[in-house]
């Protein structure tokens, strides 16, 4: 329509050539979106400019061909489809408006928590459903035969065994039973339950994908850690240190004008004021550092090597006081002290890691380091000390019950502790159940023991110690800690526990509640602001330090531990690992199991070495090069911005000498106002006048009407002090 408009008009006589050059670069513009296909919901452009780039793309009395009309509805089906996929993704639009609320009131930090909550409960939900899918309903639909009682180990010589694990004191209280995971002992909960024929009678093999669904599991929560990583890479390593969002930016655009409801505005308030206070927090940060000299550098170095030093003495001790409580409450199991050691090291591990934090928050607020640097020590050490527990646990559990490091007689015959420990998985799999238990219990006393009384106590009473204790303060570090902890232990499990991720979800669906009524009616927000990349990235980077953790025990356990001699799937076998070679000699034809052979031997590592060597050599000089394409382009944007800057001074002296007479058929009039192709959008930042009013679409009527031409002020660029 204006291409047509354009061409019965001809060039206005005695026309500048300035104008012209404006006009056939603005005609230009026009017909390259004309044949574009961008959807109009991406353009940078106002609601009034789309709306006139529809009419150009579909004038009226023009009729749209019958594959337009049957394409179009279908197309916007699929985006749709994809949004709802997206929904889905983002966790089957679970707590969406809880969410919302707590960002706007407590800031995306803050929010980042619950959402970080949800991602695991996903990750167990898909958990559960690989391991039902694949182990438990072919267990049911085949049916395996019974295998007859248990064997009797004999000829065991177990002098210092004090008590056989059948002759282990039982109390018959179904809570304390429940508790401590004895009442699922014969259930599918623990391993012992699980049984199968030999694998040449069956052709699905339970053995082989109880083995594999582990690894499966932790292996897709490993992809899914690192594209949430990836996701929640911090802008400042993107964009580099040295760039900073404009202030005027967050105060004139952060404002949703769709809000019509005043909660929705009360809630928007608070997280533009949340955003702000952000910003103002991380400017000061990085002045202080600026400002340090050469001297305060150095001392500040040697003061955090000194409290380091304490901190790592403080952390062997912690680490050694688990490993004998654990080992002493394995070593011991008379009836008098039954009960006690029964949750003995649960209790140390939890006590180690509430100490822990405080005494580290005391030595370095002795140091009087700077606000962010101390939270961010602290933090660190703090997933120090709980990686290391856990570790400490699980090596400590080891040496009791596979003999790790120990010399016994039962060790050197069975290849475990069958003294003690006759089906040693289901023994592993209560302590794992017991931590789990204990945790939640722990998450659940201080909601409503220690948070709910100290804020009714903080409300009731005045005076200078209760305004000093004031209500608890909500950590976000300290909260996920403790889920990552739970989620650690439920992946050690996998292999012990086949269940335990639906318990482990049971018990996430009931923190998040928990949690939210803890910080909306308890505690206090802290007063160090985090920004949800920064906080997203970081915890799922301990979170896949947890994976890695609980990979480790689980790989040595599969590969070169003698499996127990009377429960579970892998009785006839030296290790769990050893039913795939059976499984490839039975299933597989000759000239595939070379092929395995050939993959699994040392001929193959030195190829793939030399091969992946070539990858990361690739993937290493192509990140180089990207790195110095986009300084290159930031050189580029900043060039083009100060070319434009010039044509805006230019424009302004030129364009009150030559405006256009009224009535003209190339005045302004006859396009939006807001229409500015080829220059920066106008929601670029920049300083700028109060726009004018967008005008109508183009009509027949609006080409004699007149114009004024357009000021300067009208195109908006980022300010010189920006760039």
């Amino acid at each position: 329509m204006f291409r047509q408009w354009s061409v019965q008009s001809g060039p206005a006589p005695h026309r500048p050539e300035p104008q012209a050059a404006s006009e056939e670069l603005w005609e230009q513009e026009v017909e390259r979106l004309c044949a574009s296909r961008t959807p109009l919901r991406i353009l940078p452009y106002a609601m009034a400019d789309k709306r006139f780039i529809r009419e150009l793309r579909e004038p009226e009395g023009v009729k749209t061909s019958f594959w337009q009309r049957w394409h179009r509805p279908r197309r916007v089906a699929r985006q749709h489809l994809r949004e709802a996929e997206q929904r889905l993704a983002r966790g089957f639009g679970l707590w969406e408006g809880a969410l919302y609320e707590i960002g706007g009131l407590f800031g995306t930090g803050i929010q980042s928590y619950f959402t970080f909550l949800r991602f695991l409960l996903l990750l167990n939900l898909l958990t559960m459903l690989l391991t039902a899918c694949f182990v438990l309903l072919p267990l049911v639909w085949l049916r395996p035969p019974e295998l007859g009682p248990a064997l009797k180990l004999t000829g065991l010589q177990c002098s210092g065994s004090p008590l056989p694990q059948s002759d282990i004191p039982r109390f018959h209280n179904p809570l304390w039973n429940i508790l401590t995971g004895r009442a699922f002992n014969n259930t599918y909960l623990f391993y012992g339950a699980y049984q199968a024929g030999p694998e040449s009678s069956s052709e699905y093999s339970i053995r082989l994908a109880y083995l594999l669904s582990p690894m499966v599991c932790l292996l897709l929560c490993f992809c899914g850690i690192l594209q949430r990583m990836a996701e929640g890479l911090p802008q400042q390593t993107l964009l580099g240190q040295r760039y900073r969002t404009p202030l005027s930016a967050k105060v004139f655009s952060s404002w949703d004008f769709c809000i019509r409801v005043w909660e929705a505005a009360t809630i928007k308030k608070h997280e533009i004021s949340n955003e702000l206070k952000m910003e103002l927090e991380e400017g000061r940060r990085v002045e202080l550092a600026q400002q340090q000299t050469r001297a305060q550098k150095a001392c500040r170095l040697l003061t955090y090597l000194r409290t380091n030093v304490l901190i790592v003495l403080l952390v062997v001790g912690a680490i050694s006081a688990i490993f004998w409580a654990t080992k002493y409450s394995q070593d011991n199991k008379e009836e008098s002290l039954f009960l006690v050691l029964q949750y003995l090291p649960p209790g140390v591990i939890s006590l180690v890691n509430f100490l822990g934090p405080q005494l580290f928050t005391v030595l370095i607020q002795l140091e009087n380091y700077p606000p962010g640097t101390e939270v961010n020590l602290t933090l660190i050490w703090c997933v120090v000390l709980k990686l290391a527990s856990l570790g400490m646990f699980s090596f400590s559990l080891g040496q009791t019950v596979l003999c790790i490091g120990r010399n016994k007689t039962s060790c050197e015959s069975y290849g475990y502790n069958a003294c003690d420990y006759q089906c040693w998985e289901n023994s592993v799999g209560e302590e794992l159940y017991k931590l789990i238990i204990f945790n939640f219990l722990l998450t659940v006393a201080f909601a409503f023991l220690v948070s709910l009384p100290r804020r009714l106590l903080v409300e009731r009473f005045s005076g200078w110690f209760w305004t000093w204790l004031d209500r608890e303060e909500f950590l976000v570090p300290k909260n996920v800690l403790d889920i990552v902890a739970a989620q650690t232990v439920t992946w050690m499990g996998l292999f012990y526990c086949p269940l335990l991720p639906l318990l482990n979800s049971v018990f996430l669906f009931l923190t998040f509640y928990i949690k939210k009524y803890t910080l909306l009616r308890n505690s206090r927000a802290s007063p160090r602001r985090f920004r949800a990349s920064s906080s997203t990235f970081f915890f799922h980077l301990v979170l896949l330090l947890g994976l890695l953790l609980a990979a480790v025990p689980l790989a040595y356990v599969i590969s070169s531990t003698h499996s127990s001699w009377d429960c579970g799937l892998f009785t006839n076998y030296s290790a769990p690992w050893q039913v795939v070679p059976e499984l490839v000699a039975l299933q597989l034809p000759l000239p595939s199991q070379r092929a395995l052979r050939y993959l699994s031997s040392h001929a193959f590592s030195f190829p793939l070495l030399i091969l992946l060597s070539i990858v990361l050599t690739v993937c290493i000089s192509q990140s180089r090069a990207n790195a110095r394409a986009i300084q290159r382009l930031r050189k580029q944007l900043v060039w083009q911005v100060q070319e434009k800057w010039h044509l805006v001074d230019d424009l302004s002296r030129l364009l009150p000498e030559l405006s256009p007479e009224p009535g003209s058929p190339h005045s302004r009039a006859s396009r939006p106002r807001s229409f500015c192709p080829g220059f920066p959008c106008p929601g670029s930042p920049g300083p700028r006048t109060p726009r004018l009013a967008p005008s109508n679409r183009l009509s027949s009527s609006s080409l004699g009407t007149p114009s004024a031409s357009v000021p300067a002020s009208r195109f908006h660029f980022p300010s010189r002090t920006e760039l």
